[in-house]
């Protein structure tokens, strides 16, 4: 049977469209390799939001090109959002025999055995709600319930890489969440680029939050990731009132100042945010914000920047994923000029970088003493006999084993803790 080797970058939803891939290959008779040594299909599943990941895969492609010419039958192609991206160039600069892009996942299987090929047609309706994921292991089921995205922000390439929003109807994605937990999944995160724009007729997001904290087996319910104008409140109520769905959220801000905002077409102000984190606050006690921050966007001013520290100091994020703005063809700021410096990028991106450090190690210090449950995962990394786990607010927490599993729900109590983990006993 030929087999097929994956490596996946990127997001999430490229974690399940991994599985996607996985799953329908399967179907038609591929197994899957560990190794790209022994693979007859070797494929990278991409990510093209920043310019860094772009660097890594085509360094890796480099570095995979022997295994062609130690087998010439083997196969090396790209799916994802870089391929997408690059598509009218790819087959030509790479040495790649085939070229699949967000919507073309359902016929890979048909395509593969042939000649090389690019098939990167954007499809308005397809949701791939009728195939079933092959899942990795893990305690953690990925559920992508709604593709594409409408907002076009003015730094982002994913509505032209992976097309317009369209949502699974509600009755595919419980089944899929009902598949997850007799496959003993005990955490279940919804995917999708604008996650709480889902809607399906009359069903919204919140609907579909309410519907799916019914389902037996569910202990854990995360999103990912939401927009800010999209947080309705269906969906806050839904998080104040399921009991599945855990107390945090990933709600990305990108800047603290409203002009910087309204560039970025945000659809938002900065008050505007932080009156959505207080209303988020108060429906749901102890709910812990991560976000996503880019400093040096065209046009930001030293004022501007300082605006986002102040936000940051005002909301006092759990967790930030922080960048410095990269150029990305085919969105509308890349025809902008460019008003800060790389030099000066960097030294505003350490500067966001060392607050929420700061931040952070507070938050998870004022933790110390008291008593959460966490989600075992598996062994801890570099503590023999430990295990790691992620508690509801999604910290990590990492434990002497005593006994516990994969999978179980332990009650720990915090001893110490660092910016980015909790280190407990289990009780």
């Amino acid at each position: 049977m030929p087999s097929v080797y994956i490596e996946t970058y990127g997001c999430q939803m490229n974690l399940a469209d991994t599985e996607l891939m996985r799953g329908q290959l399967a179907r038609s008779g591929y197994t899957t390799a560990a190794d790209p040594a022994v693979a007859d299909v070797i494929l990278l599943n991409t990510c093209a939001i920043r310019e860094h990941a772009e660097e890594r895969i085509f360094g890796r492609l480099g570095s995979l090109v022997r295994h062609k010419l130690a087998r010439p039958h083997v196969q090396i192609g790209l799916a994802g959002c870089m391929a997408q991206h690059f598509r009218d160039r790819l087959l030509t600069s790479a040495p790649l025999d085939f070229v699949v892009g967000p919507d073309a996942y359902r016929r890979l299987p048909a395509l593969l055995g042939g000649d090389p090929f690019v098939d990167v047609r954007l499809d308005g309706v397809e949701t791939y709600a009728d195939l079933a994921p092959d899942r990795a292991a893990g305690v953690r089921a990925w559920i992508t319930i709604m593709r594409g995205c409408d907002k076009f922000c003015t730094f982002c390439i994913v509505p032209y890489v992976r097309g317009r929003e369209r949502s699974l109807p509600l009755g595919a994605v419980l089944e899929q969440v009902r598949d997850a937990v007799a496959q003993g999944y005990r955490e279940v995160v919804f995917l999708g680029q604008t996650v709480n724009a889902y809607r399906d007729g009359d069903t919204d997001f919140g609907d579909l939050l309410r519907a799916t904290d019914r389902v037996d087996g569910v202990a854990r319910l995360r999103f990912t990731s939401p927009h800010p104008s999209d947080m309705r409140d269906s969906a806050i109520d839904a998080m104040a009132t399921c009991a599945s769905v855990c107390p945090q959220l990933h709600l990305p801000v990108q800047s603290g100042a409203t002009p910087v905002l309204q560039r970025m077409q945000r659809g938002y102000t900065s008050d505007e945010y932080l009156r959505l984190v207080e209303r988020l606050r108060a429906a749901v006690p102890g709910l812990a914000l991560s976000t996503d921050i880019i400093v040096g966007f065209p046009g930001e001013s030293e004022q501007d920047f300082e605006a986002t520290l102040e936000l940051m100091r005002t909301v006092r994020f759990d967790n930030a994923f922080m960048f410095q703005y990269s150029r990305r063809d085919h969105t509308k700021a890349a025809k902008w000029d460019e008003t800060v410096s790389e030099a000066e990028k960097g030294c505003r991106l350490q500067a966001v970088i060392a607050l929420q450090e700061s931040i952070a190690a507070e938050i998870n210090a004022a933790l110390v003493g008291g008593e959460i449950d966490v989600l075992v995962e598996g062994p801890a990394r570099r503590r023999d006999g430990w295990l790691a786990g992620k508690t509801p607010q999604f910290k990590t927490a990492v434990f002497p084993s005593a006994g516990a599993s994969p999978g179980d729900i332990v009650r720990v109590r915090v001893t110490d803790s660092t910016a980015h983990t909790l280190i407990a006993a289990a009780l």
